[in-house]
């Protein structure tokens, strides 16, 4: 059985488990001994190291045969420091992971008022989080060039659960002015990298990792509003939204774009269970 090492053991990776210990050897890189306790009893092996200590991550190198990269950059600069420091140990190692399954944010293409993007839309990242990522994407790209091996990489938009769901929103944007983007349930992107791993094509390998109905945000506010009996939030001019919401929640509110998910569809059947958030919030 060969051996995945998960680097990033939120949400995602929690899910994605189950579907991967019957494939897998599967280790998991925590940073305390209560989670390495937590990730043992769900059956992987912990790795102790923490992404911010650079020696500890010296035990990393030719431990794998494939990583699923799940963790988030740091929070300040254009550089995804952790990742970098990564790589390098990875590097290191008599014996390189020859897979590597990443997930990005479908942030890097920035703003594309409204307009419908695949994956060979150029980048434009616009927040300082969407150009980390931009450079983490970067930074395997050259590595798996450099040594042969294949890289999945899945640009995810706003993921949702029934666990994890927006909180209210005080004011929305009106509806002819709204931006407009995709989701993606928790459970789907789990399968998503479960399903990237099993594939095992060669090269270099983009996906937009999301649903098949792209929303108004103020549409999806409503929706979840009407489904949990909350009141309706009042809709206000876009200038106006801006000034009153802080710059980290606007920098989500101000980018509009419509993602295809058509290749995810052709070559990573079967993983998308919530094509519209309907779906889940019917279930509720």
């Amino acid at each position: 059985m060969r051996t995945l090492l998960i680097i990033g053991t939120g949400d995602i990776a929690r899910r994605a488990l189950p579907l991967l210990l019957p494939c897998w050897r599967v280790l998991a890189l925590v940073r305390h001994a209560d989670s390495a306790a937590r990730w043992r009893a769900m059956g992987a092996i912990p790795v102790i190291a923490d992404l911010d200590r650079p020696h500890t991550l010296q035990r990393l190198a030719g431990i794998a045969d494939a990583v699923l990269y799940t963790a988030p950059p740091g929070e300040c600069g254009n550089i995804d420091h952790r990742l970098r420091k990564v790589l390098a140990q990875l590097a290191k190692g008599e014996s390189l992971p020859q897979q590597t399954v990443y997930i990005s944010t479908s942030g890097v293409y920035g703003n594309a008022d409204g307009k419908w993007l695949d994956e060979t839309a150029a980048l434009a990242p616009l927040s300082p989080r969407a150009v980390r990522r931009v450079d983490a994407e970067r930074q395997l790209r050259a590595f798996a060039t450099r040594h042969g091996t294949a890289l999945t990489i899945l640009r995810a938009p706003g993921i949702y659960a029934a666990e994890r769901l927006p909180g209210r929103r005080a004011q929305l944007i009106n509806a002819a002015e709204d931006s407009v983007s995709n989701h993606i349930h928790a459970d789907d992107l789990a399968r998503l990298c479960a399903a990237a791993l099993r594939r095992r094509r060669d090269g270099i390998r983009v996906y937009n990792a999301c649903d098949s109905q792209p929303l108004p945000s103020g549409e999806w506010q409503d929706k979840l509003a009407d489904c949990l009996g909350w009141p309706r939030a009042p809709r206000l001019p876009r200038g106006e939204v801006q000034r009153l919401v802080s710059p980290g929640l606007w920098s989500f509110m101000a980018e509009s774009r419509r993602l295809s998910n058509a290749r995810v569809q052709r070559e990573l059947p079967g993983c998308i269970h919530y094509p519209r958030v309907d779906d889940l919030l019917r279930r509720l």
